[in-house]
């Protein structure tokens, strides 16, 4: 796996919950679909995918800067709790 691959970011959704995968491993974050984005439930974010693997408070925090870098300024964001709109 490159580096590259490492570090991208896919998400995928629906109007409760999205799928954020990242380096082979996937995180289902809940929440609410807004008009102009989705508002994410940070607490949600407990375990990878498909595993009893459970995310760290750092792998939460990266996880949630890379989400918000990849949506920041499109015509759709995600945002957390605390950043709701």
């Amino acid at each position: 796996m490159t580096e590259k691959s490492k570090s991208e970011i896919k998400i995928t959704g629906t109007n409760t919950y999205i799928d954020v995968e990242i380096g082979g491993r996937t995180a289902r974050i809940t929440g609410e679909l807004g008009k102009k984005c989705f508002i994410c439930n940070e607490s949600s974010i407990n375990k990878w995918l498909g595993t009893s693997e459970i995310i760290t408070e750092e792998e939460k925090q990266d996880l949630i800067q890379k989400i918000i870098q990849k949506t920041k300024g499109l015509h759709f964001e995600i945002v957390f709790d605390e950043n709701q709109k």
